[in-house]
């Protein structure tokens, strides 16, 4: 749906976007995902038209990203953009206006929303009246009131508590089951391991890593497992298949965490402990994106 090609923007003496690609199928969920000051907010204002870039290419749905576009976009900034002073029924219903909904259509959409989220209560209320949480879900509904083909999320979740933070994950995913594609830009890397198809991570101004969140995840294996057993480990190691990494006990099980030596299956170390000890559990250790952001991010500046 969108197709991002060397992508450049320079402000001043700081360069925020170096040589940025990457391609977001239809139908999916994208991260986007970097530290502070790696680039993403001023991808994201290319994306939405309010700067443009200073070299590269932009195309929307195989044609070039143009105004006539916006329509079928929606946005909702880290920074929220609502009127403090203005009721929340009456603002929803101009935001909708502005990207070309009637009047009375916008409001039979907006009452879906405020009864589906439970907040009929608030449509005469002022923004400047409710908590930042409130604020977010306002928010929400002004941004997915035209129903947009592509939605993109800066920090959704930011100011939620866990349970409305659940409750807005649930209608991302909703929206996305019913065709709608999903930029979503966080910090929050568990949200991105539920949420995520595909990601792209930029840091210092470039693009590091990017690629389906199942096949980065398979990537960075690398032969560690965790073992949980009963029994002494009062083991000779010098003919085990394996480097023994920590080892703790949880209640009366003991757990040891070990990486398989270079060609050595995960096989052998049950057949070395199976004699020795009763195992529990054994299960492959896959690095979360949290860590793999983390370790990314961390040789890059290295190098």
């Amino acid at each position: 749906m969108i197709s991002i090609q060397n992508i450049v923007k320079q402000y001043a003496g700081h360069r925020a976007l170096s040589d940025v690609s990457m391609d977001i199928k239809k139908g999916q969920v994208f991260g986007l995902l970097g530290p502070n000051g790696a680039g993403k907010t001023s991808l994201i204002r290319i994306l939405n038209l309010i700067t443009a870039p200073d070299g590269g290419s932009i195309t929307f749905d195989g044609e070039p990203l143009t105004r006539r576009h916006i329509e079928r976009i929606g946005y909702m900034p880290e920074e929220r953009g609502l009127y403090k002073k203005m009721e929340i029924g009456e603002q929803v219903l101009y935001l909708a206006q502005l990207k070309g909904i009637e009047r009375r259509e916008a409001l039979r959409r907006a009452k879906m929303w405020f009864d589906k989220l439970e907040i009929q209560a608030w449509w005469h209320k002022k923004i400047e009246d409710l908590s930042k949480g409130m604020q977010q879900k306002a928010q929400f509904v002004a941004t997915v009131l035209h129903e947009p083909e592509l939605l993109i999320l800066d920090e959704p979740f930011s100011g939620f508590d866990p349970v409305n933070a659940d409750i807005i994950k649930n209608e991302i995913l909703e929206l996305n089951r019913k065709g709608t594609t999903i930029i979503f830009s966080t910090h929050r890397m568990e949200s991105v391991e539920e949420l995520c198809d595909s990601i792209a991570l930029l840091n210092l101004s470039r693009k590091i890593l990017d690629g389906g969140v199942k096949q980065i995840k398979n990537s960075y294996r690398n032969g560690t497992y965790m073992l949980e057993y009963e029994g002494s480990a009062d083991w000779d190691l010098t003919l085990a298949p394996f480097e023994v990494l920590s080892t703790d006990t949880l209640e009366e099980t003991n757990r040891m965490k070990l990486k398989m030596k270079p060609g050595k299956p995960q096989n052998e170390a049950l057949q070395f402990v199976l004699p020795k000890a009763s195992i529990r559990h054994f299960e492959e250790v896959v690095p979360t994106m949290n860590e793999i952001f983390i370790s990314t991010v961390n040789k890059q500046v290295v190098s």
